[in-house]
């Protein structure tokens, strides 16, 4: 029983829980962002690659 009392007023756990939350958005929103990112940079790239391509032509 002094266990369980223990553990109810432990506050430690709810930090846990906050920095765990924190770090969940933030990984969602740098997922996000760099998915976009590599987006932008595949276009760039695929269009230098045509560039090229059409130059050797």
């Amino acid at each position: 029983m002094r266990l369980l009392r223990s553990f109810l007023k432990d506050v430690n756990g709810a930090t846990a829980v906050e920095y765990g939350l924190l770090v969940a958005i933030v990984g969602v929103t740098l997922a996000a962002a760099l998915g976009n990112y590599y987006s932008l940079m595949d276009n760039m790239f695929t269009g230098i690659a045509n560039t090229y391509s059409n130059a050797a032509h």
